[in-house]
């Protein structure tokens, strides 16, 4: 892939579900999480993408908070979660505007 199409494909939105919530995610001791400061916790199962959409494991991000986009399984917890760019973050979602 060349520098442009690569610099290209970094700057894309990705496309999130209707469904999709945003908060501030930080891992606590996995499963446990803190959504925007609230006692949370990973489904068995959960999905973490980075900016990248390469799947993060949740130990790699003990201690962080980052700014996600996430969906909860049918008994609430959280289940996708996106790690978003700058770019990504300075959007609405569509549900919030």
């Amino acid at each position: 892939m060349g520098m442009a199409a690569w610099a290209s494909a970094q700057t894309n939105v990705r496309p999130f579900p209707p469904t999709a919530e945003r908060g501030v995610m930080q891992v606590i001791a996995p499963p446990v999480i803190a959504m925007s400061g609230k006692p949370d916790r990973l489904s068995p199962g959960a999905r973490i993408r980075g900016p990248n959409n390469l799947l993060l494991m949740s130990g790699a991000i003990i201690g962080q908070n980052l700014v996600v986009n996430f969906v909860r399984n049918p008994t609430g917890e959280v289940h996708d979660v996106w790690v978003l760019t700058d770019a990504e973050a300075a959007l609405k979602l569509p549900t919030q505007q």
